[in-house]
């Protein structure tokens, strides 16, 4: 009865290090070709857009809470990033490229609330919304969400609670502003 060991300086481990090498080396000099031939997302493009999206610039309330990690390495989108809220409570951001080679990635969202923990002081609430802003109302329950314009009654800032005249109506109703130009009322 033989026995098979396999050595490290065999010729069978010899032919398996080199069969798994080779997709690894294939794998990385794509990468760096696609590197070379700026075939990377410009992470500065998403953040402008980021910032188009929200109306606030990255780091501010409202805004993205930092630029996207230049560290990832995002296949350039052939067409227009697809951005949209996400979250119940909308405090992110998903951003898509739906073309090619597809990718997803979530940009956490600048709410204004004071970090406690990290001994940064609160600074002053800034107002985002002003009076007789035109801004989206959203309603909100477990699984549905109803959109609809208002107009502000008052002036606000993020998680402030304000009164709202929705199109068409004459009463006022009161939202919480989750971001530039959104307000929500959430029912539970």
């Amino acid at each position: 009865m033989s026995q098979f060991i396999l050595r490290p300086n065999g010729p069978l481990w010899q032919t398996l290090f080199w069969a798994s090498l080779g997709p690894i080396l294939a794998m990385s000099l794509s990468i760096s070709a696609a590197a070379q031939d700026g075939r990377f997302a410009d992470h500065g493009a998403i953040d402008a857009e980021l910032a188009a999206f929200t109306g606030a610039p990255v780091g501010t309330p409202g805004g993205a809470r930092h630029p996207v990690d230049r560290r990832l390495r995002l296949t350039a989108c052939p067409q227009q990033l697809d951005l949209t809220w996400h979250g119940r409570r909308a405090d992110m951001i998903r951003v898509e490229c739906n073309a090619g080679s597809s990718w997803r990635i979530f940009v956490p969202v600048n709410t204004g609330a004071g970090n406690a923990r990290s001994g940064v002081p609160e600074q002053a609430p800034v107002s985002v919304v002003e009076r007789g802003q035109i801004i989206s109302l959203i309603i909100e329950g477990r699984g549905f969400s109803i959109a609809q314009q208002g107009e502000a009654l008052e002036d606000g800032a993020i998680g402030a609670w304000i009164r709202i005249r929705p199109e068409g109506n004459r009463e006022a109703l009161r939202a919480r502003i989750v971001t530039p130009g959104r307000a929500v009322i959430p029912i539970s």
